[in-house]
């Protein structure tokens, strides 16, 4: 099948405390999104590329795709109000089945070795999520701010993106969840988690270097990966 990267752009860089989105924000004279977009770009078995972008902003990232000549974006799509909102957008973008490969706009250092295993585990696996094994003990809390539970690190993964899925699953799994008045989504895995059980997610294992730029000392880290890869 295609292969079609969807670079979510729609997030308005609040928690950074920026006038622009975080995604527009200068890192090491190219723009965070550049980033993303390229690692996209330059990986050869991807066939396009969608960016799904507030439409406040649309005809200002078409200038820095129009002037960095990204040949495989094909299409910028106006987001909504919610994450779910900017993955419809892609979703209904398409009628045929295809590959869609989720990518945060934010998450500027996505490997080439990610992406291609990603891309691998889709002719085995119909959904999955980059994820890294947590590090910290990570412990429920009850309302009144005790702990109630410590859980078993071992078992605990903190998800990234890219988050892959056959088109016709992650539809079909939106599809379910619309349906439901009490429905909330803070990523497309847990969509398919929670409304097509019977769809195995896959995990491929994710890198420390693929963080997301939330808050503005992520820039001070992102400035020091990069210093370290020389990009």
């Amino acid at each position: 099948m295609k292969n079609v990267a969807v670079i979510l752009a729609g997030g308005s860089g609040k928690r950074l405390g920026s006038a622009l989105p975080k995604q527009f924000l200068d890192l090491a004279g190219k723009k965070i999104i550049e980033y993303s977009i390229s690692a996209f770009e330059e990986n050869q078995r991807i066939d396009e590329i969608l960016i799904v972008c507030n439409s406040q902003y649309i005809d200002y990232l078409q200038k820095i795709i129009d002037e960095k000549k990204y040949l495989k974006v094909k299409k910028i799509l106006n987001g909504g109000k919610e994450r779910s909102d900017s993955s419809l957008a892609a979703i209904n973008h398409f009628n045929e089945n295809v590959n869609l490969i989720f990518h945060d706009a934010v998450r500027p250092f996505v490997s080439q070795k990610i992406i291609n295993e990603c891309i691998d585990s889709l002719e085995k696996y119909k959904a999955l999520t980059v994820a890294l094994p947590s590090t910290d003990t990570i412990v429920k809390i009850n309302s009144q701010n005790e702990v109630e539970e410590i859980l078993e690190r071992k078992s605990l993964v903190n998800v990234q993106t890219p988050q892959a899925f056959h088109w016709d699953v992650i539809k079909e799994a939106y599809s379910r969840a619309l349906q439901d008045k009490n429905f909330i989504a803070t990523d497309d895995s847990s969509v398919v988690k929670k409304y097509m059980s019977e769809i195995t997610v896959h995990i491929v294992e994710g890198e420390s270097d693929n963080i997301k730029i939330t808050y503005e000392k992520d820039l001070l880290l992102a400035e020091t990966i990069l210093n370290k890869k020389n990009l």
